[in-house]
């Protein structure tokens, strides 16, 4: 035994115990510790069962993080599983919080599984461009069925308590306060029992039509959900090993699987984003403070990203107000609101009494003296600066002086939104992106005169609302935006060379981006970027900059929301088509301007785009906009669909050695 597993004695029981806080993580003194155990247990001739137990807050939660990427130790979790499949008596995983990947695989190697009724389960290693191995890919369907042993492991879901003992893959359930009693209890029940229960790796999978017919649907399915990413398709092989061969042939096929996605370039990305994402919500000691708390907000402006901003709060448990000009405005927005509540609540994604509890804490206002005890305020007005620093005046006036006042503007100079308020050093940005709601990324925007204690507030309180937080400096379009300028207008200039939309569209997609740079203009608006150029204070003099964009906008030709805008849309069904009409509008202004018709291929679509982004990122990083280039790829992922598995536009150009 070691620090970290222990072993005492309850009569014929032997309850073994990992205390590695936080999370109890398979470290290497975890798992050799554990080897010990099970085998000094097992060869008492007093102990007859054993129990095995996790100190704090959860069971297992899986690998120790800080020994990725770097060489595996001994003894490697399989061979730690191995040995609990093969103790000569029985083993009970006792399980709280969760229990995932590792974890639950050294849940499933043990023969009996009870669990707290609020525990969770799962096999996430997916979302790392993995899948399960120590045996969760050949376990797991022999207990729980192929259906739902595919399910959880190519989505890497967390599965309940509740849906674990109907899966049949917990066999007891108990309240939190007893797990340790219940587990004995269930012991005593065992020993007692005259049936033995066979381990999960002597039960077999029947090779049948039924089960091949459920393996080629999950084939199929996963291949077109995976959208380029590897793991899950990986996954689904792994599986189908478990119908096809022996318990030991499968495993040893799985770890071949295993060690060929943990050495791939996506899994790499996956890591790098994973860690990305971690390293972006620590704030640097240069901006660090002293967090406030937020026990209100109030957001000024009930448009569709003030109304997405406020149920943010709500969805949260933060109280919060609403407030617009006039009444009509008001009950539009705080009506609109409700009916997004109970549209979720139709789909099953919130349960009634959590309608009714979000919806108790958001209140209306039309007066801005209403503010006068509220914590945290959001202007989400209209994209002026003028109008910005109208609202902001109002507010210093009529809010106390620690409240902190913010701005979700997309694009403008936050200094000189701050120049109306005595104490600019309360004033930042929180870019929430749309529908906020729903979108995970979050710009909190510093300006050189925020207070540590603003910025620390925020990217606290961005974590408490579920989104992923990145730190930036003030400017044009802050970094998300600018780099998706960047992206943008290299976009634009194909369009010019003789690229189609289509063809731009189908490029990036192909190359894993959730939609095409022209169907995103369409979709948004393409009036919303074509204001936003028009307060650029430094636009650039090229006078390609964005033209077909432009002169889309000027011609009133917005994209979705008129009918017609890089595509042509169906009154009835909405489906884009290719109009002839813009494209020749688009020829002729790349005549005009003097530019060549060289349409490039599809793979110099997506070098150009990539490259662009990146060269944008790097701009930003020496200007002291963002302080890592991890945070750039953070944006990306969560805020423009770029794919998960590529690790991010800074991650993938140094990888290609482009930067």
């Amino acid at each position: 035994m070691n620090a970290v597993v222990t072993i005492s004695h309850d009569g014929p029981i032997a309850l073994i115990t990992i205390d590695n806080p936080p999370v109890n993580a398979l470290s290497q003194a975890v798992r050799s510790g554990l080897m010990e155990a099970v085998g000094e247990a097992s060869s008492s001739q007093d102990t007859r069962i054993i129990i095995l137990l996790c100190a704090g807050r959860t069971f297992i939660a899986g690998a120790d993080i800080s020994e990725f990427g770097k060489p595996p130790l001994q003894p490697y979790l399989p061979d730690v599983l191995e040995v609990l499949d093969n103790c000569p008596i029985p083993i009970i995983a006792a399980m709280h919080g969760t229990a995932l990947g590792g974890g639950f695989e050294t849940a499933l190697a043990c023969q009996y599984r009870i669990a707290v009724d609020s525990a969770k389960v799962g096999l996430p290693e997916v979302n790392l461009g993995l899948i399960p191995g120590a045996g969760g890919t050949q376990r797991l369907p022999r207990i729980a069925g192929l259906d739902s042993a595919l399910d959880m492991i190519t989505s890497g879901r967390h599965v309940g308590a509740a849906e674990a003992i109907k899966m049949g893959v917990i066999d007891k359930l108990c309240s939190a306060n007893d797990l340790t009693v219940a587990a004995k209890d269930f012991a005593h029940q065992i020993l007692t029992d005259k049936d033995k229960r066979p381990r999960i790796s002597e039960v077999g999978l029947d090779n049948s039509p039924e089960n091949q017919e459920i393996l080629e649907n999950w084939r199929t399915r996963t291949s077109k959900k995976a959208r380029g990413q590897r793991s899950p398709i990986a996954a689904v092989e792994s599986v189908a090993n478990a119908v096809s061969l022996t318990f030991a042939e499968g495993v040893k096929k799985e770890r071949e699987i295993f060690l060929e996605c943990v050495a791939s370039p996506q899994s790499k990305a996956l890591r790098h984003i994973f860690f990305a994402e971690r390293a972006a919500a620590k704030i640097p000691d240069e901006f660090r403070g002293e967090p406030s708390e937020i026990r209100s907000a109030a957001i000024i402006g009930g448009g569709t990203m003030g109304r997405g901003i406020a149920m943010c709060f709500a969805n949260s448990n933060i109280p919060v107000r609403l407030v617009e000009t006039d009444q009509d405005k008001l009950d539009q927005a705080l009506d609109a609101i409700e009916d997004t509540y109970s549209k979720m609540t139709a789909s099953g994604r919130i349960s009634e009494d959590q309608k009714i509890q979000r919806l108790e804490i958001v209140s209306g206002s039309c007066d801005h003296a209403s503010l006068a005890q509220v914590d945290l305020i959001i202007e989400a007005a209209f994209e002026n600066l003028a109008v910005k620093q109208s609202i902001f005046s109002s507010l210093d006036q009529n809010c106390k002086p620690e409240a902190i006042l913010a701005t979700n503007t997309s694009y403008l100079d936050i200094e000189a939104i701050a120049t109306v308020v005595n104490d600019p050093s309360r004033v930042l940005g929180m870019h929430f992106f749309s529908p906020a709601h729903i979108m995970k990324l979050l710009e909190v925007v510093r300006t050189p005169l925020t207070s540590a204690t603003a910025i620390s507030t925020m990217m606290q309180l961005g974590k408490k609302l579920a989104k992923r937080t990145v730190l930036v400096g003030n400017g044009f379009g802050f970094a998300a935006n600018r780099m998706y300028s960047a992206y943008g207008r290299e976009g634009q200039q194909m369009l010019l060379e003789g690229v189609t939309p289509k063809q731009l569209d189908q490029a990036m997609k192909s190359w894993g981006m959730a939609m095409g740079p022209a169907a995103v203009l369409d979709m948004s608006g393409i009036d919303i970027g074509y204001n936003a150029r028009m307060q650029n204070p430094n636009p650039p003099a090229d006078p390609c900059y964005f033209r077909p964009a432009n002169m889309l906008a000027e011609l009133g030709h917005l994209g979705r929301k008129t009918g017609r805008g890089f595509y042509r849309y169906d009154p009835q069904t909405g489906q884009p088509s290719e109009d002839e009409e813009i494209l020749e509008l688009i020829r002729a202004e790349a005549r005009r301007l003097g530019v060549a018709y060289q349409p490039p291929s599809e793979g110099e679509i997506q070098d150009r785009m990539i490259r662009a982004i990146a060269a944008e990122g790097q701009a930003i990083l020496a200007e002291n906009i963002a302080t890592k280039s991890s945070d750039l790829d953070v944006i990306w992922v969560n805020g423009y669909g770029f794919p998960r598995w590529r690790g991010g536009p800074m991650h993938f150009a140094t990888e290609q050695g482009w930067i």
